[in-house]
């Protein structure tokens, strides 16, 4: 058994990264950081602050850009705690394989099902983080009882192949690695999908993003391992930093361009979620900072119900109930911080309603 952990306790670090992290996706529905980009802050430290919350055009690595990683690892992380948990209560491992399959075909069908309707047609893709999602996760669970040595050699080999194919696949019009609309994702995407998406986002990147979820697992059975804690927190410090330095330096010659999820982001995104992870772990279950964990951990408790119900309009109704009255009040000192007040007090109510369920013990899973 872990040390520090006994069977029955979650690891709050995990729920309060988890929280974190989802708590900062929903903010985006409540248009807080697109006001941050406002042209009336141009030059200043909060529109500088605003940038780091979209993503890079292309080449390039801000913080937004390690949310759908960091969401992929923390998914990763929980598995298994999962396969434990349920192998204690009796589970087969063909009942926990069933489990997993139906549970990535849900994810894929939600994850399409986003896309159908912000479209209002039917769209197969797989950018938004469901769909890759239920890619990235299946495949981590049937690695997961494979050694350590087999899982990283995997994970590796798909970013080699990956490397490989932007590289080396011989399509006339494609075979710029990384060029926008002229890649091996792109060519993918056209061919096979019937389109290119917005944004130069590719479906393929559900791919290399496979060994966030990898490493993620991992990180989960070394927490899971009898190790000391300072062991553990070694481990992933060393781990996490050979993953931005081996990121960051082959950005020189493979540019770190989230879009198409290139080796080089991945190598820097994965390294920058262990340390998030190395992080959450030293402050909440070392230090034991756990009261301050709470407003994070009771939304990374329920990640899918948030995530959806500010996706499919969730956050825009609660944006309607109260911009008659923050704008109202506040319409005086300015339409922009008004608006402003407004993102903050839907992303307060959101925020709530995970409060409300976590009170209630409510707790939406797949």
């Amino acid at each position: 058994m872990e040390a520090g952990l006994n069977r029955s306790e979650r690891l709050l670090s995990l729920d309060f990264f988890r929280g974190l992290t989802m708590l900062l996706l929903i903010a985006e529905f409540t248009r807080f950081f697109s006001y941050l980009v406002d042209p009336q802050f141009a030059g200043s430290i909060l529109y500088a602050v605003g940038e780091q919350f979209h993503h890079h055009p292309w080449n390039g690595l801000r913080f937004w850009d390690l949310i759908q990683p960091f969401f992929m690892f923390i998914v990763g992380v929980a598995l298994p705690f999962s396969f434990r948990n349920r192998t204690l209560r009796g589970s087969s491992y063909s009942h926990i394989r069933n489990h997993a399959i139906v549970r990535a075909f849900l994810l894929l069908i939600l994850g399409w099902a986003l896309y159908c309707i912000d479209a209002g047609r039917i769209v197969w893709r797989f950018q938004n983080v469901l769909a890759q999602l239920a890619v990235t996760y299946i495949i981590a669970f049937f690695l997961m009882r494979h050694s350590f040595r087999t899982q990283l050699i995997f994970s590796i080999s798909i970013l080699v192949v990956s490397e490989c194919l932007y590289r080396l696949f011989p399509v006339v019009g494609f075979n710029q690695p990384f060029v926008p609309d002229q890649n091996f994702g792109a060519y993918i995407d056209l061919h096979f999908f019937g389109e290119l998406s917005g944004g130069h986002w590719v479906s393929f990147a559900a791919i290399p993003t496979t060994a966030h979820t990898i490493w993620g697992v991992l990180m989960g059975q070394l927490l899971l391992s009898s190790r000391k804690e300072k062991a553990k927190i070694k481990i992933m410090i060393i781990s996490g930093l050979i993953g931005l330095i081996a990121g960051y330096s082959l950005n020189l010659i493979t540019p770190i361009i989230k879009r198409i999820a290139t080796t080089s982001f991945v190598l820097a995104s994965g390294g920058w979620a262990i340390l998030a992870l190395a992080f959450s772990y030293w402050l909440i279950d070392m230090k034991k900072k756990r009261k301050c964990a709470l407003f994070f951990a009771v939304v990374g408790m329920n990640p899918l119900f948030i995530y959806l119900f500010a996706h499919i309009g969730g956050a825009e109704l609660v944006l309607n109930i109260i911009k008659p009255f923050s704008m109202g009040v506040f319409n005086w000192i300015g339409i922009l911080t008004a608006k402003i007040i407004t993102s903050l007090a839907a992303w307060f109510l959101l925020w709530s309603i995970c409060f409300w369920m976590y009170k209630k013990q409510l707790f939406i899973k797949l």
